[in-house]
């Protein structure tokens, strides 16, 4: 025999402490900013390298040489600037919509020549970035945070 009656009242409440919140998201931020920072920081340093290869990635796409390369050349630096940014939480904000735009020119090469499981990787990347934007106001361990208390 079936129970036909509902409980209503069984509601799930879930009690987050602003504190833990802030932690969670400095955390968040540091571990993204640090990624950000090393991809950048590993392929600066030798960015013929990186600009060929990405040349020889995008071959088959469609997409003009030059425009490869330029989008290559720029690639490391914004990554370098954008993760030591978000690392420390300095102009927070800016640089996740930065990054955001970053992933925009990414996805559209990485899809363009159909490569599927990086595009997956890629939108990890995003919700995490979605995260950290979505709660910019949890950013109170930062130097936003620092420059905002002292000018107050």
């Amino acid at each position: 025999m079936l129970d036909t009656q509902t409980n209503c009242t069984n509601k799930t409440s879930i009690n987050l402490k602003t504190k833990d919140i802030v932690a969670a998201y400095t955390l968040l931020r540091i571990i993204v900013g640090v990624n950000y920072f090393n991809h950048g920081f590993t392929k600066i340093f030798d960015l013929p390298s990186f600009i060929d290869a990405m040349v020889n990635t995008m071959q088959k796409s469609g997409i003009p040489e030059f425009l490869v390369r330029i989008n290559a050349g720029l690639v490391p630096p914004v990554e370098l600037i954008v993760g030591a940014l978000i690392t420390i939480g300095f102009l927070t904000r800016s640089a996740l919509i930065a990054c955001f735009i970053l992933m925009i020119i990414l996805m559209y090469g990485i899809t363009i020549i159909q490569n599927w499981e990086g595009a997956s990787s890629q939108l990890i990347y995003n919700i995490v970035l979605f995260i950290l934007l979505a709660g910019v106001n949890f950013n109170r361990v930062s130097v936003d945070a620092w420059l905002k208390n002292k000018r107050n």
